[in-house]
């Protein structure tokens, strides 16, 4: 035989199980709708968003494509020769998941571009070594 104790937790359990049911209903009809949004996105030709591949980030808001779920094509114009470009859908998850970019960069240079910035970088990297060799070559002789 149960307590009285024993009949209202009993009871409570179960008005509050019939309480949270539609909120359980709603939560689940909304994760079907995104779910189904995503998936007519990667049907037009854009990439899901991986998030636990992310780089941790301490920020309070979401990127656009994180909150969208899928990388979009993103139109720039390249900020040295001016030429318009798109950054992929591809490129922007290889950025994003792999190399670990920051999530609140976007491209601004041309492939051609950025390979020409990336050599004139090492150039001006190698004459600063060159030189500071030089200099302790010089203190170091009398």
């Amino acid at each position: 035989m149960k307590s009285g104790r024993q009949k209202r937790e009993e009871l409570d359990a179960r008005r509050k199980e019939r309480r949270e049911e539609p909120v359980r209903a709603a939560r689940l009809a909304a994760e079907r709708r995104r779910r189904q949004e995503i998936e007519e996105r990667l049907r037009l030709g854009e990439v899901e968003v991986n998030p636990s591949a992310l780089s941790p980030r301490s920020s309070y808001s979401q990127t656009e494509f994180e909150s969208r779920g899928t990388y979009a094509p993103i139109s720039f114009v390249c900020q040295d020769c001016g030429k318009p470009e798109v950054w992929t859908p591809n490129q922007q998850k290889w950025w994003y998941e792999i190399a670990k970019g920051d999530k609140n960069t976007v491209a601004s240079r041309c492939r051609p571009c950025r390979a020409a910035e990336r050599r004139r970088k090492e150039e001006a990297r190698r004459v600063h070594l060159e030189g500071v060799e030089h200099k302790r070559r010089e203190s170091e002789t009398p």
